[in-house]
């Protein structure tokens, strides 16, 4: 039974509205992402009242999105309202006032529920344990510090990419003065809290300039991989970002790939806020998170209904979960196939053949339950459409690097099909990590071809090496017909990337009663 939610973000540059679907077995989804340039804290007046000008573009906003709200028939509708409405002194009015024009409810959210929503969507997308959090809008900034993923401290600065525009830019782009008045601003603004400094954690940036941020990166090194959740930035990358940013003139902006139009004039301030987080903080990596405060709202809702993921594995089963049924994932033949992997795996390590590797152990898992999901689409492509699928979906809990190894693995067809789709990675691996990729992705193929019949027939494996020969005893519930053919011919696989000869030996347990 799918529950829909919609949740309308009044910003205070943007007015977003995201329709959201719920199963409790598929997870949430996020259906449609509806967005509108309103820049309400432009009319805040000198009295800080939201001018009528301001009001009327709200309620314009709202009414189209009632328009699309009543097409999907959804009765769940959560409107929340940040910094421009909160500071405005006539916001009481205003959330009267769009009641009964619109018939829509706003809620005035707390800096402090601002700042908790953000780091709720955080923890539960994303595998990092201990960060600090940023979502900068138009008129104020949310930081917070976690640990272990149980939230310590969280601050809301009344200051965002539109108000900084206006108080540190006196034309279309940051003169040398401006910037290091914006500079001593921000970091006395950071160090005014106690708990920020030297943290040496990463930073996860949520909101619609770090995605900015994260895709002119993307574009200026011809990334390979498609989406900016998750994506990984160093301190270099984020201060190279930067300093092209303020310098560029309003014209060169405009034409800059991964910028988008309606933040030109505020990607410089939002960029440098940034920066200067990272130097206080002493961070350890700049991580995008799509996942925000609008997601974060529906999380907390989920939670008193559900269980709600937190560690990194949960994270990543949640999304495992989306994936199984996008793709027709038969569960029973995929807890198969993870039984059977993982066993030979363990046998490798008894016998001596691989070294143990909390890595191998994971990636193992994961792959055999992906493995050729891409044969949904078409059987005979079913390893291209494998690794296409994987290596450019977004996957809560994955880093991108990890994402691409999982793909490799999950894709396995040969060793020359592996080279083809590493060939945009190649730097991204050691050769020691590309090695054990492939033996999983080998291993894995050899469980895949155990289990030729889908009938799960082979329930214990037995190994033992003799000289440099690995025999397998495999013990099976009927005729196993399909599953000698298979393995006897996917074998050579594991056997190359070994460097052993593999025997294969498949006993009949009703035979042998």
């Amino acid at each position: 039974m799918k529950n829909k939610t919609a949740v309308i973000d009044i910003g205070s540059n943007t007015i977003r509205l995201v329709l959201y679907e719920y199963d409790p077995e598929k997870g949430m989804k996020e259906v449609e992402n509806i967005k509108t340039v309103a820049r309400l804290k432009m009319y805040l007046d000198d009295e800080q009242n939201l001018t009528d000008e301001g009001v009327a573009i709200l309620e314009e906003a709202l009414l189209a999105f009632n328009e699309i709200i009543d097409f999907h028939g959804i009765k769940d509708i959560r409107a929340a309202a940040t910094a421009a409405v909160r500071q405005a002194q006539n916001s009481d009015e205003i959330v009267k006032r769009m009641k009964k024009q619109t018939g829509i409810d706003i809620k005035i959210l707390t800096e402090e529920e601002e700042a908790f929503f953000g780091f709720l969507a955080v923890i539960h997308s994303t595998p990092v344990m201990s960060a600090v959090t940023i979502d900068i809008g138009g008129g104020s900034t949310e930081v917070t510090y976690y640990e272990h993923k149980q939230l310590q401290h969280s601050h809301s600065f009344p200051f965002g990419a539109v108000s900084l525009k206006k108080d540190f830019m006196g034309g279309d782009q940051m003169t040398k003065g401006e910037r290091k008045k914006l500079i001593k601003f921000l970091r006395e603004s950071f160090l005014s809290l106690d708990w920020l400094a030297d943290k040496k954690v990463p930073i996860v940036a949520i909101g619609g300039s770090a995605r900015n941020i994260a895709q002119i990166h993307q574009q200026s090194v011809n990334y390979p991989v498609a989406g900016v959740h998750q994506y990984w930035m160093t301190e270099n990358d984020l201060k190279e970002v930067n300093d092209e940013l303020i310098e560029m003139s309003k014209e060169e902006l405009e034409k800059l790939d991964g910028l988008s139009s309606d933040r030109t004039d505020i990607i410089a301030p939002a960029s440098q806020v940034f920066c200067e987080l990272y130097d206080i903080v002493d961070a350890k990596g700049f991580m995008f998170s799509r996942k925000g405060l609008r997601d974060g709202i529906v999380f907390r809702e989920l939670m008193k209904k559900y269980a709600a993921p937190l560690d990194k594995e949960k994270v990543f089963l949640s999304s495992m979960n989306e994936l199984a049924f996008d793709y027709a994932i038969e569960r029973s033949e995929a807890d198969h196939m993870i039984s059977l992997a993982s066993e030979l795996y363990s046998h490798l390590e008894a016998v001596g053949e691989i070294s143990e590797s909390s890595f191998g152990k994971q990636l193992v898992k994961r792959a055999a339950f992906l493995y050729y999901l891409g044969e949904y689409i078409d059987s005979d492509s079913s390893s291209q459409h494998t690794f296409y699928i994987i290596a450019n979906r977004s996957i809560d809990g994955v880093l991108h690097k990890d994402r691409i190894a999982l793909a490799l693995a999950a894709s396995f067809k040969s060793k020359s099909m592996f080279q083809q789709y590493l060939e945009p990675f190649d730097d991204w691996f050691t050769e020691e990590e590309l090695h054990e990729i492939r033996l999983i992705g080998s291993l894995i193929k050899l469980a895949y071809s155990l289990n030729g019949s889908k009938r799960n027939l082979i329930n214990q494996i037995e190994m033992r090496k003799k000289g440099d020969t690995l025999y397998l005893s495999l013990y099976a519930e009927g005729r196993t017909l399909a599953e000698e053919y298979q393995a006897n011919k996917q074998k050579k696989h594991l056997e190359k990337t070994l460097k052993t000869s593999i025997e294969l030996d498949f006993i009949s347990i009703t035979q042998e009663v």
